[in-house]
């Protein structure tokens, strides 16, 4: 069976959402078990049965991204390639968030240590989901999400997924220059130093955007991608690694 997370936030009955775990796929060595990600190295037919054991799960195939680590927001438009989304040829959007208003179009993102975020509106009528690496926050991902949604911020949730966790995240000088901006300041709230690097923390940063844009109702964080390797793939921890996907949908 597919390994599930559920967010614990206050979301409407007609928001559903999930985060898949590695259990409960077929995939073997560093992909096992449930892979969801193409180009990692993974078999092609352990991927399609892996995505075919999701779908029994979910009301309609997710519409995958192309992610690239930016800041585009796709909608999704009620067309997928086929049933697992990965016919050869098929066109997925190139994009780090997606959007959808209406009933039955599964948003999704994969993630193996990146920060993936949930949001919906108070009123259920519409849902989103971003994939915020550090490039992501520091670019302005969830803010780009945020203005895709076209209701006021102060109506919006966010859950923060599972992520590589503060006391691991060691980065260099780089991301914490890309960040000292946005933050201002609450940089010291995201970074504590170690030497001469960093340790940063995703859902701290996540938080801060999000209020920045008026967004306060977020749930989730604390989920460690790299400290948890029953339950979640880590690029970070093992350099070759599958990925877990996270859902969201209207019904």
């Amino acid at each position: 069976m597919v390994g599930w997370l559920h967010p614990d936030w206050p979301a409407p009955e007609c928001v559903r959402a999930a985060c898949t775990t590695r259990t409960g796929g077929c995939s073997e060595g560093p992909w096992a078990s449930l892979n969801l990600g193409e180009h990692c190295g993974d078999a092609p037919e352990h991927l399609r049965r892996n995505r075919e054991q999701l779908l029994q799960h979910l009301p309609a195939p997710p519409q995958w991204l192309r992610q690239v680590h930016g800041v585009t927001v796709a909608r999704h438009q009620g067309v997928v390639a086929d049933a697992v989304g990965t016919a050869p040829g098929a066109a997925s959007p190139e994009a780090d968030a997606l959007v959808a208003f209406e009933p039955d179009r599964v948003c999704a993102v994969l993630t193996a240590d990146c920060l993936p975020v949930l949001l919906c509106d108070r009123s259920g009528s519409r849902v989103a989901v971003a994939h915020a690496g550090w490039r992501g926050l520091a670019g302005g991902v969830l803010e780009a999400t945020v203005r895709a949604l076209e209701t006021e911020p102060r109506e919006l949730l966010a859950w923060l997924g599972p992520a590589i966790g503060p006391a691991v995240y060691e980065v260099g000088e780089e991301v914490a220059k890309a960040f000292r901006a946005s933050l201002a300041g609450e940089f010291g709230v995201a970074f504590r130093p170690r030497g001469d690097r960093w340790l940063l923390d995703l859902y701290a940063a996540a938080r801060v955007r999000l209020a920045a844009v008026g967004v306060r109702a977020v749930y989730g964080g604390g989920l460690c991608t790299y400290s948890d390797p029953a339950r979640f793939f880590s690029h970070r921890r093992d350099r070759v690694s599958g990925r877990q996907a996270s859902l969201i949908w209207l019904v």
